[in-house]
């Protein structure tokens, strides 16, 4: 097998119903590339109360599920799958992430021309088209986590001093060495894991996929970052940034400062993420109330169709259950669009328009051959779902 690809669900079963569709598509772009099927598809679901694996088995069979009884966390369901795939690469995909049909061919040929790549990241959107800056990171040294944690990061993005954590001085449109890579896309050769292991266990949620980064470069291989490839990863419904978030993120940091560094730099370093993990929760409360009033919807909603006709078809069936709901063929009177992926509209091209969308538009997707609508317009807050009743 040349690739095993690897997602770990907790209730977003929607969501992970739109990310196996794009999933589908490029197992069969990759198999028109290579002649024959070589990658296999591993979801572990850590114990869901919303029927999820009820739900997508019939829908997908080519996919394995495993089923816990518990909520086993982000390391432990990863490494629970790692045991059963026999791919050459391993690629750990989050749930919530929609990717383009060459997304596979496209990593694969990167990771055998490249002798020197470990593992391999992609450009990552958010479901507003926005660039996502955790699509290349930095080690997060004391220097680096300061210029974090002080607002040094955000007032100079692109400063080669100053923004090293989300390394700013690099382009996002160029192939670069990067030291930490995103969980939510992340590509490794097989070998390479047996070598330094899979996710640090003691990781429950946050933090892992930095120190697997880390690992992974000790043994002489590069972690690299491939802006040809890009994917959409509704950065809010997996990641909602409220204080049990801040908790969970700053202590993830701490265990990994506790792991890599010693003596009174340790100490230091550690004293300094309690700090702010006080202080980011409040500013957190403070800010997140005033989000929540900001993003909903004015009125009746009114969606504009993009795409595949056939697939605009489901999505009007979709929205028949909605009475407040209603659709316009004037582009110009919506500010939300469903785009909808089908036959004349793929997910790369989708992927695409939503780069160029305006800041204004609320954009949604729709694979075909689905009744589900998703979308995600804040990174702090859980996703939209329209499914039919």
């Amino acid at each position: 097998m040349l690739l095993s690809v690897i997602i770990v669900n907790y209730n977003v079963k929607y969501f992970l119903e739109q990310c196996l569709c794009s999933v589908r598509k490029a197992i069969g772009e990759m198999r028109v590339a290579t002649g024959e099927r070589n990658v296999e598809v591993l979801v572990v679901d850590n114990n869901s109360t919303d029927g999820s694996i009820e739900y997508l088995q019939h829908r997908f069979p080519f996919v394995q599920f495993i089923k816990n009884s518990v909520n086993l966390g982000f390391s432990k369901a990863n490494n629970q799958a790692l045991q059963k795939a026999t791919g050459k690469y391993i690629l750990f995909l989050n749930p919530d992430t929609i990717l383009p049909e060459d997304a596979f061919t496209k990593c694969i040929t990167f990771m055998e021309t490249t002798t020197d790549a470990g593992a391999l990241g992609v450009q990552m959107i958010d479901g507003m088209g926005q660039f996502l800056k955790e699509s290349k990171r930095g080690f997060p040294s004391l220097w680096v986590s300061f210029c974090k944690m002080s607002g040094l990061t955000r007032w100079f993005p692109g400063s080669k001093i100053f923004a090293r954590y989300y390394m700013g001085h690099l382009s996002n449109q160029q192939v670069n060495k990067v030291d930490i890579l995103s969980g939510a896309f992340l590509m490794v050769k097989q070998s390479l894991l047996h070598k330094t292991g899979g996710f640090d266990e003691q990781f429950f949620m946050y933090g892992e996929d930095i120190d697997l980064s880390y690992r992974l470069q000790q043994t002489g291989y590069h972690n690299y970052y491939l802006p040809d490839c890009t994917i959409i990863h509704f950065k809010g419904e997996s990641t909602r940034k409220d204080n049990k978030y801040v908790r969970l993120f700053y202590k993830a940091m701490v265990q990994f400062v506790q792991k890599h560094f010693h003596g009174e730099l340790a100490w230091f370093y550690t004293g300094l993420l309690e700090a702010v993990i006080w202080l980011r929760a409040a500013l957190t409360f403070v800010s997140r109330e005033h989000q929540e009033r900001s993003v909903k919807y004015e009125g009746k909603p009114r969606f504009f169709l993009a795409g595949d006709e056939k697939s605009a078809k489901e999505v009007r069936s979709v929205l028949s259950s909605f009475p407040d709901y209603s659709i316009t063929a004037k582009p110009e009177e919506a500010r939300e669009w469903i785009f909808c992926e089908g036959a004349s509209c793929s997910f790369r091209q989708i992927i695409e328009q939503l780069k160029s969308c305006p800041s204004w538009l609320k954009p949604f997707i729709h694979a075909g051959g689905t009744y589900t609508i998703v979308g995600s317009h804040s990174k702090d807050q859980r996703g939209y779902v329209i499914v039919m009743e």
